[in-house]
């Protein structure tokens, strides 16, 4: 037999946390820039540009048939949003998070809505313009959206601060609250599509934002075990997580694709866009364009907060 030592197997060395928490900052902030750009283009395309201001003034003037009967729904919705009511969240969402012991994630609940309602005064009022085309109903940029900045916000800030367990079902609530706020500024005529879909890249870019700080935050050894865990600190099955990001991102893929039809048939009408049915087609395409990136935003919202989550424990 030899008497040379044996030697021992080489150990593979699990992930390290940091290197984890690296590729979700990395993917998270890239989400954010891309969101941005995202925020930029619209404004280039549909604002700052002739076709595009007709082919929104097309949705915009579509919005006036059905409006009598719809607008009774969309004044409800809309007249829930306020400052106060941005306020009232805020403190319900840190305190959430205070309850749950999550002291920091408090603080990124707080960057996230002020962030993101701050941004969009600041783009609508001061660094983008409206310039005058020629096109009726210009009142001046209205991009982004005030309202929808405040209803996806407060939604996202919900779904940061809730369990783990209710994560899912708070990205479907978010969803669908922030397209019935959209939609309902296009009823009333208070806003274009693009604006709208503008607001809901700027939140997802403040909500990536915090998720990014949410992973550079170690996590805490959990103290309880067994019976003692509660039942919503535990994470979503699996299969609930598959399902509903599936659900908002084949409703969002499925909005978006009328969305590209309707919008690319009113762009090669623009010489008839006086006309009833390229006016109806205009705004229900915008309608599908809210519907698509509430949903996709949505989506990527829940990922990212899952992943932000999936940390090591400190230690």
């Amino acid at each position: 037999m030899s008497d040379a030592p044996t030697l021992p197997a080489p150990v593979r060395r699990p992930p390290d946390a940091g290197d984890r928490r690296g590729v979700v900052v990395a993917v998270a902030l890239g989400i954010a820039a891309l969101s941005f750009v995202g925020v930029y283009l619209l404004w280039r395309v549909f604002v700052d540009t002739l076709a595009g201001q007709q082919v929104e003034n097309a949705a915009f003037q579509g919005a006036l048939y059905g409006q009598t009967q719809l607008w009774r729904v969309a004044e409800r919705v809309l007249d829930v949003v306020s400052v106060g009511f941005i306020a009232l969240v805020l403190i319900a969402a840190m305190l959430i998070a205070v309850l749950r012991r999550r002291w920091s994630l408090a603080v990124q609940v707080a960057v996230l809505m002020i962030g993101a309602n701050v941004t969009t005064r600041v783009l609508k009022t001061w660094v983008l313009y409206r310039p005058e085309l020629g096109v009726e109903a210009s009142y001046g940029n209205t991009l982004p959206s005030g309202h929808t900045t405040a209803a996806a916000s407060v939604s996202a800030a919900l779904l940061l601060v809730v369990p783990p367990r209710i994560r899912p079902w708070a990205a479907v609530l978010g969803a669908g609250y922030t397209t019935a706020t959209g939609i309902s500024t296009l009823i009333g005529q208070w806003h274009r599509p693009s604006d709208v879909v503008a607001a809901v890249l700027v939140v997802l870019a403040w909500t990536a934002i915090a998720c990014a700080l949410v992973a550079l935050t170690p996590a805490r050894a959990s103290t309880a075990t067994g019976a003692l865990r509660l039942t919503a600190d535990r994470p979503p099955t699996p299969a609930t997580m598959r399902g509903v990001v599936a659900g908002l991102v084949i409703l969002g893929v499925a909005a978006g694709a009328s969305a590209a039809v309707a919008l690319s048939h009113t762009w090669q009408n623009l010489d008839d866009l006086d006309a009833r049915a390229e006016e109806v087609t205009a705004y229900l395409g915008g309608a599908a364009g809210v519907l698509m990136a509430s949903c996709l935003a949505f989506a990527i919202m829940l990922l990212l907060r899952q992943a932000a989550a999936s940390r090591l424990p400190r230690g």
